[in-house]
């Protein structure tokens, strides 16, 4: 199928939610395995609520995922002449006409009919009329043939769609000139030659007068794919209040676009068992047969642990290339990469699921002054642990190298020297004075990275600490 021609149609009126951007996934894929052309298309026709700065978060946003376009972006304002030209010609063969009926009127109607048990459709008052373009305010309606069927095999929910006498004549135009949705849709899909519709499920109760329009126009109708929304873990709608919806906030919390891509190309649609997908293997395995018809559960915890896989699998110097912003941002100033930084990073591999975590981790090799968390100095830097720690750091100040072994060698003659004092009970204290938390990648490792004047100068406040809790009491 060499001549597939896909698009990716997004609203420039905010950020770029993780359900878009997963159906401009999909569409991507698809049209990579066919080897067909896939079009970026900006509708903008929202003047109010379109901004260059949505726009320009669209782009990057794909670009950032690694999806590429072969044509575009093309925006819609930008053929608003032909979007007229469209509704002229239609009004021109009596596809369609001029409606002066009033909102007041048309809500009166609608809730008489509801009322009587009735769909709430327009009645087509100005049906037959005859409206000429000197009428006064008017909308422009599409004359249905109510005799059609408005049927269509839908890729992913199969036979779908409604006989045309369900869904009234709906406007075209409205009062103030600009066209509805619907039609600058459907003739920018038929000038663009987009041969299958990919987009969401929320898509598909307009699919019907959609399909009327390809009628009125005696245009051919796409292939149309209906994929299913994304929902929370749930079952319950995304929210944007109450969710994490936005792809330039998992962006920024630290997650990899190469588990962002993997993640979104697994909502909804499956390939056996394969849980870990590149962007090559999505595109030349992604199907539409294998997209479910119920809601997409947007699993957390599943991405953490695709993100800490990438990161896992990233190269010291790719890594440091992501996590540096972050670093910087905990640090206060740009941190340079040193054997050091790449030692530390390489710990924190296995312990971390987001950039935004593995910095944070990192923070207590990163600035000279830590706080000490209260929970943890409560628990742990106790009068008990005082002796040991002075005698700890007399051990360590007389150190000639500053190695994890020459740190194992240190702790293992003070727990001998202190009654053969388990390893937990000095260590633990250590990790609190030296990091602020009680975790962190192995003691040893962690002092190792953190050197020798960080480690023994928090040492010492940790002393101080202790006999100040201990006098204080």
């Amino acid at each position: 199928m060499a001549n597939i021609r896909t698009r990716f149609a997004p609203s420039p009126t905010g950020f770029l939610h993780i359900g878009g951007a997963r159906t401009a996934l999909f569409n991507w894929a698809l049209t990579r395995r066919l080897g067909g052309e896939f079009v970026l298309r900006i509708e903008d026709t929202d003047l109010e609520r379109s901004t260059e700065e949505s726009e320009r978060a669209v782009i990057e946003g794909l670009q950032w995922l690694g999806i590429d376009w072969d044509e575009g972006p093309h925006r819609q304002t930008e053929r608003a002449a032909r979007h007229a030209e469209v509704v002229e010609s239609l009004l021109e063969s009596g596809a369609a006409y001029r409606c002066t009926c009033t909102r007041e009127r048309l809500e009166e109607q609608r809730a008489a009919e509801l009322k009587a048990g009735g769909k709430g459709i327009y009645d087509g008052h100005c049906r037959e009329l005859g409206l000429d373009a000197d009428c006064g305010p008017h909308t422009v309606r599409l004359r249905i043939d109510r005799e059609r069927s408005l049927q269509w095999d839908d890729l992913v929910f199969g036979p779908s769609g409604q006989d045309a006498s369900e869904i009234g004549d709906g406007i075209i135009r409205r009062s103030d000139g600009t066209p509805l949705f619907h039609l600058a849709v459907v003739v920018d899909d038929l000038d663009m030659k987009i041969s299958h519709v990919v987009r969401g499920a929320d898509h598909h109760s307009n699919t019907p007068f959609q399909i009327a329009i390809h009628h009125a126009m005696g245009a051919p109708i796409p292939t149309y794919a209906h994929v299913p929304l994304i929902v929370a873990e749930s079952g319950r709608k995304l929210s944007k209040r109450k969710d994490p919806v936005s792809l330039q906030q998992f962006r920024a919390d630290g997650y990899l676009p190469e588990a962002m891509l993997n993640w979104l190309a697994r909502l909804g649609w499956s390939h056996g068992d394969q849980e870990i997908f590149s962007a090559a293997e999505i595109a030349d395995h992604f199907d539409l047969e294998h997209v479910g018809r119920s809601g997409a559960q947007a699993d957390l915890a599943k991405l953490g642990w695709l993100n800490q896989h990438y990161i896992k699998e990233r190269s010291p110097e790719r890594l440091f290339e992501v996590v540096s912003p972050f670093l910087d941002a905990v640090a206060g100033h740009a941190v340079s990469r040193d054997d050091n930084l790449d030692k530390l990073l390489d710990l924190l591999r296995e312990r971390s699921e987001q950039l935004v975590e593995m910095a944070e981790k990192a923070r207590f090799a990163l600035v000279d002054d830590i706080e000490i968390d209260a929970g943890a100095a409560k628990k742990h830097l106790r009068p008990v642990v005082l002796e040991p720690l002075e005698a700890l750091i007399a051990t360590l100040e007389a150190l000639g190298d500053w190695t994890t072994s020459t740190l194992e060698a240190a702790f293992e003659e003070t727990c001998k020297a202190q009654g053969d004092l388990k390893l937990g009970k000095l260590a633990q204290p250590v990790r609190v004075a030296v990091t602020g938390t009680g975790a962190s990648p192995g003691i040893y490792e962690t002092l190792d990275v953190a050197g020798r004047e960080r480690t023994l100068a928090r040492l010492k406040v940790a002393v101080e600490l202790i006999r100040e809790r201990a006098g204080a009491s």
